[in-house]
């Protein structure tokens, strides 16, 4: 444990008295962060971010009046915004959260190895964009009934051999139900911090697994075009060059969107489609 006055400056929001104490009690057991701050609801929680520097804010994000969320998207204007880390027992707010650059999403209840992570990974990789990439271990909160505390970093490296062929649909958080959605309906999927988002035709959504835990997942014509992208080949409209001679496959979603091919897949990708 680090001296106090050098520590990380930690603050707390949430509303109810017992989650703070629990969150205060679980870092002061980790020691890595000195918590500094507490606040009840979202208009505390902007004063307390006003008067000093925090580097860390764990943030609860249903509160009566001005909410978590609301909270982070002021803090980013601040002259040195604090690293966010929300606690929720929501997991329908993740895009959200992390369209607001949240550093991690935490779905009560989680265990103190996974705030751990979240600690580490808010002090350590503040610029991160891809936690997939960096090997950070991420728990998981899906439709499935798996929760932050239950997931194991490991999932991806078990025997598939051994397990049940996972179905070949993906659930995900839409206005507080779980939808099944079909891998044929899937455009694309991109990385997004150890996590994945989904791309619909109109729609888009986060999903609490890696894109190489889809890869695994879903059947049939899906093309990891980079590290960052798992295409659906029938979705793809064009392929196109890109910069620098670099090619990118324009998809059919209403967007249109681009997605790119990184070199060293464009030659397989053109074969698997033909082109």
């Amino acid at each position: 444990m680090r001296d106090d006055d050098t520590r990380p400056r930690a603050l707390i929001v949430d509303d109810e008295a017992p989650a703070r104490a629990e969150l205060r009690y679980l870092l002061e057991e980790l020691g890595d962060v000195q918590v500094v701050g507490e606040a009840a609801n979202g208009a505390e929680a902007l004063q307390l971010l006003e008067s000093i520097p925090y580097d860390l804010v764990l943030l609860d994000i249903r509160m009566p009046g001005t909410s978590g969320l609301e909270v982070a998207a002021a803090a980013r204007s601040l002259p040195r915004p604090p690293r966010i880390v929300f606690t929720t027992a929501h997991p329908d707010h993740a895009v959200e959260a992390f369209d607001l650059e949240a550093a991690d999403y935490l779905v009560k209840p989680f265990d103190a190895d996974r705030l751990a992570r979240a600690v580490e990974r808010a002090l350590t990789q503040p610029g991160a964009d891809d936690g997939a990439a960096s090997g950070a271990p991420v728990p998981r909160a899906d439709g499935a009934g798996r929760t932050a505390a239950s997931a194991r970093p490991g999932d991806g490296e078990r025997d598939e051999q051994e397990l049940p062929r996972p179905l070949a649909k993906v659930p995900v958080q839409k206005d507080g139900r779980t939808v099944l959605v079909d891998q044929r309906a899937i455009v694309y999927a991109s990385a997004a911090r150890g996590y994945s988002y989904l791309k619909l035709a109109d729609e888009r959504f986060l999903v609490t697994f890696s894109l190489n835990e889809l890869e695994r997942r879903l059947r049939g014509h899906f093309f990891r075009t980079h590290r960052s992208y798992l295409v659906n080949l029938d979705h793809v409209r064009e392929l196109v060059p890109d910069f620098k001679g670099a090619l990118a496959c324009v998809m059919n979603d209403r967007q249109r969107s681009r997605v790119e091919v990184s070199r060293r897949q464009a030659a397989e990708l053109r074969r698997r489609l033909g082109a």
